[in-house]
Parts: C-alpha cells; structure tokens; sequence
C-alpha cells in the first residue's frame, strides 16, 4: 500500500474536516500516550518472557 503525497493531503484534510484543527492536538495526544503504553506492554513481556527462560534453564541444569 504505497501514499503518495496527493493521498497524504487528501488524508489530512479530511481529518481537518471532520475534527476541527482544535481537537487535532489532543488526538495526537492520546495517540501517543496509546502508542507508548503498548511499547511499555511490549517490553514488560519480554522481559517476563527472557525471566522465564532463565529459571526454566537454570531448572533444567539442576
């Protein structure tokens, strides 16, 4: 799916039209705050995943 940059304008523009350039702002805003809090899950499960590993080794070595 390749945008070009006539269907990028095309894009913001309706967003424009249909938020106002008030509310634009605070939907980034949320956006982010969702897009970090999926990062931070993300890493808390890798963490939990590698912590599993370990004590899954170490049993194994027992």
């Amino acid at each position: 799916m390749n945008l070009g940059t006539s269907e990028i304008i095309l894009i913001v523009l309706v967003v424009l039209l249909l938020f106002g350039g008030k509310k634009i702002p605070e939907l980034m805003k949320g956006l982010g705050k969702g897009v970090k809090s999926f990062k931070d899950g993300m890493k808390g499960l890798d963490d939990d995943v590698k912590s599993n590993d370990k004590s899954t080794n170490d049993i194994a070595n027992s």
